[in-house]
């Protein structure tokens, strides 16, 4: 792919060079005019706020919240706001209430811990198990909401 993306940017050149200065003033003028209908557009529809939190540097925030837990019983427990996620092992309930509010920006009312012990497998003749990991079960105040779906 590599060779073929040389040989396609050598071309490019070489056409640039054959038509000299003419074609980079074209180019040029071809952008500005798509930046002004950009800002036409952009004045007539009135896009959405969405709240960004930004996070510092130092933050543990996203090491505490693993990732959401997104299942069957998890997402009819959403509609109650009650939102599931798998935590670090070592992770304590106020780490977790400040880690929702710093990535998500929501103050959780409510945090219940529950330990999930790993389940037992088998693999053809050979059995396994699964890790263990520790569930966050967040209630949110009424009237507000998360989007953990987006990323998954």
């Amino acid at each position: 792919m590599g060779l073929l993306n040389n040989w396609l940017h050598k071309k490019k050149k070489e056409q640039l060079h054959k038509t000299g200065a003419k074609a980079k003033h074209v180019e040029v003028a071809e952008k500005a005019e798509s930046t002004e209908e950009n800002k036409v557009n952009t004045h007539k529809e009135h896009p959405t706020k969405k709240h960004k939190v930004k996070l510092s540097a130092d933050s543990i925030a996203f090491r505490i919240l693993v990732k959401p837990l997104v299942t069957e019983k998890s997402a009819v427990a959403e509609s109650i706001n009650k939102y599931s996620f798998v935590v670090a092992r070592s992770a304590n309930k106020n780490q977790i209430k400040k880690a929702v509010e710093e990535i998500y920006g929501v103050k959780p009312t409510v945090v219940n811990v529950i330990n999930m012990e790993g389940r037992r497998l088998r693999f053809g003749r050979s059995a396994g198990r699964r890790s263990d990991y520790k569930k966050a079960i967040v209630t949110l105040p009424q009237g507000k909401t998360i989007d953990i779906h987006s990323g998954v």
